[in-house]
């Protein structure tokens, strides 16, 4: 997978993500306002659809729609391709970048840390 999601599209994606099957007036509903048009949020799913990103199955006279793509998965692709792209691959320089423009406490990268081990 190293197709990116615009902005709109991950937009739709964190709803089919969270409701795991919606139609399109579902995703409609979870979107927040000002809410886009039927048409528009239909045919960004379709996009999705092309980009593998998305399926679906018929439900009545419409169809009901599923992410094909793993959350995590995207996320961790999306992260290396950040990595790679603006910290020279170094995970090292992306967290330090990370924790001084976020000023975080030593309490929060303590919690990281925690995190860290527990998946060693």
């Amino acid at each position: 997978m190293s197709k990116q999601l615009t902005k709109a599209e991950e937009q739709i994606m964190q709803v089919l993500w969270d409701l795991q099957e919606a139609t399109v007036k579902e995703v409609i509903e979870k979107l927040p306002e000002p809410k886009p048009a039927y048409n528009t949020v239909s045919t960004i799913i379709r996009i999705l659809e092309n980009k593998d990103f998305v399926g679906h199955k018929p439900l009545g006279r419409g169809f009901i729609y599923h992410p094909v793509i793993d959350k995590e998965a995207y996320s961790n692709q999306s992260l290396h391709k950040l990595m790679n792209g603006y910290f020279n691959g170094s995970f090292k320089s992306m967290v330090s970048f990370f924790v001084k423009e976020n000023k975080m406490d030593v309490s929060e990268l303590e919690s990281i840390l925690k995190e860290v081990n527990k998946k060693k």
